[in-house]
């Protein structure tokens, strides 16, 4: 079987064994129908004007009131003519116009939390003309900044002992709207609801309750489920935070389909509609497909994917993306598995939107640094670096502390794995360095991989795994 997978910016080819069994999320298995285009603007709406166990805009808001309407960055959610937020949020901007909400009190907030800044472009993009040309010009559209303490409110620690500090307007607005996506994600089952708010509008010191060791290195965190100790917190942070604002966040959610297309739109009050969308999630994201266990999985690394354009070649984002897939179908996976990708792996860390990450690579290899988690302990040192702090705040790089979330997440494909193989690299150093096995082809790595799964091993192929939004997958008969 000659099958192409991902590899820098264009593919490479593997042959593997006719047995080998494929799967492509939004082929393999169909997606959930969408809702039709011509029906999105009213399925939207209507939702938007009956929020779940919340008042409606029209009755929380009046003239004078201020208004923050939080937005996710580019990571996700498309930038399709009618994408959920270029639906949704002039939806909610009407509804506030027409209660008596002035113009000039609207503030639209992009959650990037400790990803880079999105540039004038980019929120162009996922806003459209409209409203970009409406609210840019009067800075009125602003992306968070989590080391603007001008501009941030520390509420101090919640009763389970984490550090709570946020957005300052979001917290002084007398509605606070969250534009979130229900999309399959390893961190916490989905994206969307309380995951944003506790991640796109704080502070790193929040997060670092969360995207940590403790956290992601638990039995619950891996295979994703949508019950584990992270998802706990995400919905405590969030929580404790409407608890000193004095209000609740009015939510709005689509739940997307592999192309970021809108298969159900849930508002209201974040606790009511989590469990509603993830429902509706649950049919397109986890899957109950395989019939047998798989020892070998194989897949291909862009260069230019999630994160952006490095996280094929920055050698820590390779290990959490190789990481990402064991978290997503590990129920599936045997307990001897290995991984066998494909990556160019140049040392390309792309230093100016990845300022951190070069130096906490550099910090693993040395001083005692035996595993991935080692690290961890420099994690308040370099997001204290000045210099850091600058490039996230002023030019477009990610916050220091996110190589060290991202780090954590690449230990799980070392603590699930008997081996994992980069393949094609130009620089396999930078590979090996980060514990992977490193071979010319797939062939290479598949005949090597047999001292750890036998001559006749089963063998998953993943095509297009950075190209399309992922699912779960799950054995044929289990239940969630």
């Amino acid at each position: 079987m000659k099958l192409q997978f991902e590899y820098g910016q264009g593919l490479m080819e593997a042959n593997l064994p006719d047995n080998t069994d494929v799967f492509i999320p939004g082929e393999t298995v169909a997606d959930p129908e969408i809702i039709p285009a011509e029906k999105l603007e009213e399925v939207t709406r209507q939702s938007i004007l009956n929020p779940i166990d919340l008042e409606p805009i029209s009755k929380q808001v009046k003239k004078g009131s201020k208004v923050t309407i939080i937005f996710p960055d580019r990571v996700k959610g498309g930038f399709q003519d009618n994408s959920h937020r270029k639906i949704s949020i002039p939806i909610i901007i009407e509804e506030c116009l027409k209660a008596g909400v002035e113009k000039k009190d609207i503030k639209l907030i992009c959650s990037n939390g400790l990803h880079r800044k999105n540039r004038k472009e980019e929120i162009k993009n996922i806003l459209g003309e409209k409203v970009f040309n409406d609210f840019y010009y009067t800075h009125q559209i602003v992306n968070h900044d989590s080391e603007d303490w001008d501009n941030l409110v520390d509420l101090g620690y919640n009763e389970y002992g984490d550090r709570v500090i946020m957005n300052k307007d979001v917290y002084e607005s007398d509605l606070a709207v969250l534009i979130g996506h229900t999309l399959g994600n390893p961190y916490g089952g989905y994206s969307g609801g309380y995951k944003h708010s506790a991640t796109g509008i704080t502070h790193w010191k929040c997060i670092g309750a969360h995207h940590i060791p403790r956290v992601m290195h638990r039995e619950d965190f891996t295979p994703v489920t949508k019950t584990s100790l992270m998802r706990q917190k995400f919905d405590q942070i969030s929580q404790y935070m409407e608890d000193k604002m004095g209000k609740k966040f009015f939510c709005c959610d689509a739940v997307l389909d592999t192309y970021q297309r809108q298969i159900a739109v849930f508002s209201g009050y974040g606790e009511s509609i989590q469990p509603l969308s993830w429902d509706e999630a649950d049919k397109r994201t986890f899957i109950p497909w395989a019939e047998k266990k798989y020892d070998v999985v194989v897949f291909g690394m862009p260069q230019n994917f999630h994160y952006g354009n490095g996280h094929g070649t920055n050698p820590i984002l390779i290990m959490q993306a190789i990481a990402a897939n064991i978290i997503r179908h590990k129920r599936i996976l045997s307990d001897n598995c290995v991984v066998i990708c494909s990556t160019i792996c140049n040392g390309y860390f792309h230093d100016e939107e990845f300022p951190s990450y070069r130096e906490v690579y550099e910090l693993f290899q040395k001083d005692y640094n035996n595993t991935l988690p080692d690290v961890e302990k420099y994690g308040e040192y370099l997001s204290n670096n000045k210099e850091y702090i600058d490039k996230y705040r002023f030019n477009y790089g990610y916050h220091p502390y996110h190589a060290f979330s991202m780090i954590s997440c690449g230990h799980i494909a070392e603590k699930n794995c008997s081996a994992v193989y980069a393949v094609g690299a130009y620089e396999p150093g930078f590979a090996r360095g980060m514990g992977m096995k490193t071979r010319a082809t797939f062939e290479d790595a598949l005949k090597d991989a047999k001292k750890y799964v036998g001559d006749n091993p089963n063998i998953l192929a993943l095509p297009k795994t950075f190209r399309t939004a992922g699912v779960h997958l799950m054995m044929k008969d289990e239940v969630l």
